[in-house]
């Protein structure tokens, strides 16, 4: 409804002048589609590679890299040029919510990696909080994008360690298991390898 006002006074004003109607017309309705988009689309193109650092990983105490390979559904072939974005709560379980100069609002905690030749991937982050309002487990949020397909949603990544896995049924267990980090202790960092193979349906982490 607002967006729809908003049009409808930028028609109003600009009404006796075609062609800067027609421009700013345009410029409206490419803001409304740039606000509604995937987030998965709002990075620089020019900064993209296999490599991503979420913000503030310099100044958490549960410092992590997950890192790891993307495959095609074969499970053998290493998957160039996917884009894989992620986006978590911060250490207390909080998203924390920004605007852009465009005023689309975003989380703050979020990352892009695309894929080389080899398919590798590495993402420095830290430990999320569980969402404060549920009683979701702790997760890291994940969207994928292939060439030449739509983008789509992954199983979050999820930790071995969370002390809510046992209260899970079993069928919700093992599909949480699929994508379920494994970490290590690496000096002050915590370390998990994760591969992801791609289907045509969605994504069958190993």
């Amino acid at each position: 409804m607002k967006n729809l006002l908003t049009i409808l006074c930028v028609i109003c004003f600009l009404g006796t002048n075609p062609s800067l109607f027609a421009q700013e017309y345009a410029n409206v309705l490419d803001n409304v589609s740039y606000k509604k988009r995937s987030p998965i689309y709002d990075y620089s193109e020019i900064q993209l590679n296999n490599t991503d650092t979420i913000p503030d990983f310099d100044t958490k105490p549960d410092k992590l890299k997950i890192t790891g390979t993307i495959y095609q559904k074969d499970k053998k072939t290493p998957a160039a040029d996917v884009i894989l974005y992620v986006y978590q709560t911060d250490e207390n379980g909080n998203f924390e919510l920004k605007r852009d100069d465009l005023h689309k609002r975003y989380v703050k905690h979020r990352g892009w990696i695309k894929t080389d030749a080899d398919g590798k991937y590495t993402i420095y982050t830290f430990m999320p909080g569980k969402y404060v309002r549920s009683k979701e487990l702790k997760q890291i949020h994940r969207v994928i994008k292939e060439p030449g397909k739509p983008e789509y949603e992954l199983n979050s990544f999820f930790f071995n360690d969370d002390p809510l896995i046992p209260d899970l049924t079993l069928s919700c267990r093992a599909e949480t298991v699929k994508s379920m980090l494994r970490l290590e202790k690496e000096g002050n960092m915590y370390v998990a390898t994760k591969d992801i193979v791609l289907n045509s349906s969605g994504s069958l982490d190993e």
